[in-house]
């Protein structure tokens, strides 16, 4: 099944480690990457995300019409979802809507880690428009600029622990999402200091097509 994971931002590298993670998370499966170079560095927040989906729908469509078999949206806010998932003649998962899911089908009571506050309401609108509302406990920011996850890592990674740390603690949670692809890097990091189940949204999109085989 040959998969392609689209990032809507402009930042290669956030693409390329994507491409990691779903490859060790799925073996068995062929991913491609492919990053949309008309789009923001980053995409944090609604403005963000109008700015990104006109050129991510292009490659949509175009990977559609090359015969891909399945397409990731490879940014936790959903960018573009349901109008790629209206013009795509595949199945198109979100990153953000494989954690949501993956977590309620355990029956999870979860909370979101995302990085900015300007990003708290999609997530939260994006879990209500799902009709998973009753899972969440909360969404919090880290306050992290996405890019400051490649810029400034080890800042980044404390500010990300410790707001996970602190869910973890007050918000009576099953699962914890991690919420944004470029936070790859602290999945480990991140699980290794809970005792409670981390989701790692790329590799429950990419393990949901390994499903779907």
């Amino acid at each position: 099944m040959a998969i392609k994971i689209i990032n809507p931002n402009s930042t290669t590298s956030m693409t390329e480690a994507m491409l990691r993670t779903a490859r060790q998370a799925a073996p068995d499966l062929v991913f491609d990457g492919w990053t949309s170079t008309d789009g923001p560095p980053a995409i944090q927040g609604e403005a963000d995300g109008t700015r990104a989906t006109p050129p991510l729908l292009e490659l949509v469509a175009q990977a559609s019409d090359d015969g891909a078999e399945g397409i990731i949206i490879g940014c936790f806010d959903d960018t573009g979802l349901v109008a790629a998932a209206a013009r795509a003649a595949c199945p198109v998962i979100g990153i953000g809507q494989a954690a949501y899911h993956f977590a309620a089908l355990r029956h999870w009571r979860f909370s979101v880690v995302t990085t900015l506050g300007v990003s708290v309401p999609v997530l939260e609108g994006n879990i209500a428009a799902l009709g998973l509302g009753a899972y969440l406990a909360r969404v919090r920011a880290s306050e992290v600029p996405v890019l400051a996850l490649e810029s400034d890592p080890e800042a980044a990674s404390r500010a990300i622990m410790a707001e996970a740390v602190t869910a973890a603690s007050e918000d009576g949670i099953d699962a914890l999402i991690l919420g944004c692809a470029g936070m790859v890097h602290v999945v480990a990091d991140v699980t290794g200091a809970l005792d409670i189940e981390v989701i790692d949204p790329v590799a429950c999109a990419a393990r949901s097509f390994a499903w779907l085989t």
